[in-house]
């Protein structure tokens, strides 16, 4: 075990440090809000990667392995659906841009429905992103040791330093770039897992595979169609995802977009792999961390190799979309210190909760249905609206997800059984009373 630890320790120094001497130095603010450089916005190829990347947290892989354990290959492809996002947004953000030459979410927001919408939902928006820091540190330091324990805290504590040293070297240029390192990381270190599960020793095949599970709403598809409901309105809370589709040029983005939703849904559909290899060799526990202790040392250094890159890569992100939030969206000061400063702000303030002892939440299901209240605002962006509009729709959607957090929605309104059943139904008439309550105002204006 101690061996082990001294490797991990060795891969978040190294890889950190590494990705800090490669990151390019941003000197102004088109470099480190915007990602220019040599006054070339990224292509398509390094703004797929980036996407991809960052939204394959290490929250997301514990997940995935974890829903192929439960459910086989019908967990990996429920939770795949969340990607049908990047195809969401990235063909409404490109209309946006070539229809209404919107330069942002905020600018579309604030032409359309005023200040006081901006500011609800940039208070939506900042509160994920405090709550990517902690979820996905935290997943980090289980690797390390227990809660409590002085390695768990040291190690959440060394990785969001050394996340953040080399995010304020290039802001927004550094987290892209360092995004398309640790994509291929990420795609040779899974190729590898997967090797090593379908090898001569093991007993599982690709078809054993592809025909695992049962395709029933008991046993996934309660989640799929929940993901697939919520991909129409959880990008758009998502600054990490949006912040990107308006850096490049329109048709550069959308192809970005349209090839991460399908690459990125294969990913997570390799790495429920994990969880259903574990499924065939009767395993409990954390899908990962099991596999990872049956296959021996280097598998689970692959393993947890693979969660520290994704975790960075969401992790740079974050700091740099927030910082972005401040300084540019919100106009609080567009500068290279604001920024950098925004960036320490939000690493200091997302760390906090790792002391309070605070589970990891699953983020993904629970704030995706607060925020379907945003499902008409971007389907009918074109539409005259009145202001109140988005009030109204929004604040639905924060009810419903209370409903669902509190379990209080009626079981007389819920018509499939099984885990995710819940959430699937109170998406759907959220999303119904949202888009209702959104376009009362416009029919009664008529």
């Amino acid at each position: 075990m101690k061996d082990i630890l001294f490797w991990q320790w060795g891969l978040i120094i190294t890889s950190s440090l590494v990705l800090f001497f490669l990151s390019p130095l941003a000197k102004d603010t088109n470099q480190f809000f915007k990602a220019v450089q040599r006054k070339k916005a990224p292509n398509t190829f390094m703004l797929m990667g980036s996407l991809v990347i960052s939204w394959i947290f290490a929250k997301s892989i514990t997940n995935a392995a974890n829903l192929g354990l439960d459910y086989g290959i019908v967990g990996g492809v429920a939770y795949a659906g969340y990607y049908l996002s990047f195809t969401i947004a990235g063909i409404i953000i490109y209309r946006m841009r070539i229809y209404g030459h919107y330069s942002s979410i905020h600018h579309f927001l604030t032409s359309k429905f005023g200040k006081t919408a901006v500011s609800v939902f940039s208070v939506l928006i900042a509160i994920r992103l405090f709550n990517e820091v902690w979820s996905n540190t935290m997943v980090i330091g289980s690797y390390f040791g227990d809660i409590g324990t002085s390695a768990y805290y040291g190690s959440i504590l060394l990785f969001t330093l050394l996340t953040l040293a080399y995010v304020l070297k290039g802001g927004m240029s550094s987290s892209i770039f360092t995004d398309v390192i640790q994509m291929g990381l990420f795609s040779i270190l899974i190729m590898v897992i997967l090797f090593n599960i379908f090898g001569k020793e093991s007993s599982l095949t690709i078809k054993d595979a592809a025909n695992s599970g049962v395709w029933s709403f008991e046993t996934g598809l309660n989640l799929l169609f929940a993901a697939l409901l919520q991909s129409f309105s959880y990008p758009f809370h998502d600054p990490v995802l949006t912040d990107r589709g308006f850096i490049s040029s329109p048709k550069t983005t959308l192809k970005s977009f349209l090839w991460a939703s399908v690459v990125g849904a294969v990913c997570i559909i390799f790495f429920s792999v994990i969880g259903i290899y574990a499924q065939s060799e009767g395993m409990v526990g954390q899908a990962a961390v099991e596999v990872g202790k049956a296959m021996g040392v280097f598998i689970l250094l692959v393993i947890n190799f693979i969660m520290i890159t994704s975790a960075a890569s969401t992790l740079d992100s974050t700091f740099s979309s927030f910082s972005k939030l401040l300084s540019v969206d919100l106009n609080l000061g567009n500068t290279l210190s604001f920024g950098r400063w925004s960036m320490i702000i939000i690493a200091i303030i997302g760390t906090v909760p790792v002391f309070l002892d605070a589970e990891i939440l699953s983020a993904t299901t629970i704030s995706g249905t607060m925020v379907i209240g945003l499902t008409p605002i971007f389907l009918f962006w074109k539409d005259n609206t009145p202001k109140i509009s988005f009030h109204l729709s929004v604040f639905c959607g924060i009810v419903f997800g209370f409903l669902l957090v509190f379990d209080k929605f009626p079981q007389a309104l819920i018509f499939t059984a099984g885990k995710y059943a819940d959430l699937l139904w109170i998406n759907l008439w959220g999303i119904l009373c949202c888009t209702t309550l959104y376009l009362i105002p416009r029919w009664i204006k008529k």
